[in-house]
Parts: C-alpha cells; structure tokens; sequence
C-alpha cells in the first residue's frame, strides 16, 4: 500500500520542491513531481536555475521515451505516465491520477494559501477514507 506522507506549512511550494527533489535524487530515489502544467514550468525553470552543486537531472513527461527513462526526475501532468513509481510529489490541487501504484506520495501544503491547505483536507479525507495511513510532517516544527 502506499506511504502517505502530508508536508503542511511549506512557505514556497517550488523552493520545497526543488529541495525534495535534489534530496530524492542523492539518495538515489527515482521522483515523479506532478501538478498543474503552469506550476511544472516554474519547477522546470527553478531546477535549471539551481547552482551546478545543486543540479537536479529531471525531464518532462513531453520529452522522448530514453530520456523520460533515464531521468530520476520526471514532471508529469499525468503521473500515470512515469515509466517508475517509486516516489510521488503532489504540487496540485486534486489527488493525483495513479497514486496508488507509487510506493510513496508526499503532499506539498502551502503555510500561507488557504485555498491550497483547503484542498489539502480534502485530499486528507480521501485518503483516510480509503484505508491509507498518513504521516504528518510541520515544516515550520522542522525548520522548512
């Protein structure tokens, strides 16, 4: 069954992003980071901006077969898509299309957009609807 993990009080959703997924890719995680089309542009454009210490190999799920295989970070509209399914990100609103294959989801919550911590107690509900377990993880407990 599938982790579920909700990370709530994110103060920059993409920053958080950009550190899960240079954190999933040194400990050699495969990542899918699904969400709206516009929200993958600024993650595209975050993960290229980061310092060549910092880079994170990723792809889209538009880019060719090889490549989409290749990368250990794909960002997909479609998380369904991801030739692996070994880690989750949700940046969007809605429970993403697929979850259930991934080994693990982890949920971005903003600390600021009360639309998005909404959409959170929704997604929440539907997971613990279903039988899921889910852990609960502060940010701001953790220092970001």
């Amino acid at each position: 069954m599938t982790e579920i993990a909700f990370h709530f009080n994110a103060p920059d959703k993409l920053a958080y992003a950009c550190r899960f997924a240079r954190k999933a890719v040194r400990s050699d995680a495969l990542l899918v980071i699904t969400g709206p089309s516009a929200m993958l542009d600024a993650v595209d454009r975050a993960l290229w901006a980061l310092g060549p210490q910092d880079f994170v190999a990723h792809c889209r799920q538009e880019d060719e077969a090889d490549l989409r295989e290749a990368s250990p970070v794909l960002l997909a509209t479609d998380p369904r898509a991801a030739a692996h399914a070994q880690v989750l990100l949700n940046l969007g609103p809605a429970v993403p299309a697929g979850f259930e294959r991934f080994g693990r989801l982890v949920e971005v919550v903003s600390s600021t957009d009360e639309a998005d911590r909404a959409g959170a107690r929704e997604r929440w509900r539907h997971y613990a609807q279903r039988g899921y377990a889910i852990v609960r993880h502060d940010l701001v407990l953790k220092g970001g």
